[in-house]
């Protein structure tokens, strides 16, 4: 599993929501992509100060994405293929088999990405993004 969506891309998944949910995906399939926030199931506790994926040196878990933080909570921004239903078809997978849905919020260019802005430590390390995969900080 890559550690961000960035890692893998064309992976192709499936989100399936439940069915009485299935009304409030009308006029999502005009996004290329979707943003995804779901709890990490598999984390158990947590620790305040962590060795990211993709850096030797411990961080605060708030400027990390490790996923054992106070509150079990990730995001993904994944691309849109399609959407039968209740079910919505999706590129650049980086969560586990089950993980349960917390919300969809469509990716809005204008609003979500700001490419000028500083990304702390991770700005030196951030090439190694594509080839890391994660490992056992799930459990």
């Amino acid at each position: 599993m890559p550690i961000q969506s960035t890692g893998d891309r064309d992976v192709r998944g499936i989100v399936e929501i439940s069915p009485e949910f299935a009304a409030g995906l009308k006029d999502l399939e005009g996004f290329s992509r979707i943003i995804l926030i779901y709890a990490f199931h598999r984390c158990h506790g947590y620790t305040l100060e962590v060795k990211p994926f993709l850096d030797p040196i411990p961080r605060g878990i708030f400027s990390t994405r490790a996923p054992k933080r106070p509150n079990a909570i990730g995001l993904s921004i994944v691309r849109l293929v399609g959407i039968q239903g209740n079910t919505i078809e999706i590129e650049d997978v980086d969560l586990l088999d089950g993980t349960p849905l917390l919300d969809i919020k469509p990716y809005v260019p204008a609003f979500d990405s700001y490419c000028e802005e500083k990304a702390g430590w991770f700005d030196a390390v951030s090439h190694n993004a594509l080839f890391v995969r994660s490992d056992e900080r799930f459990r």
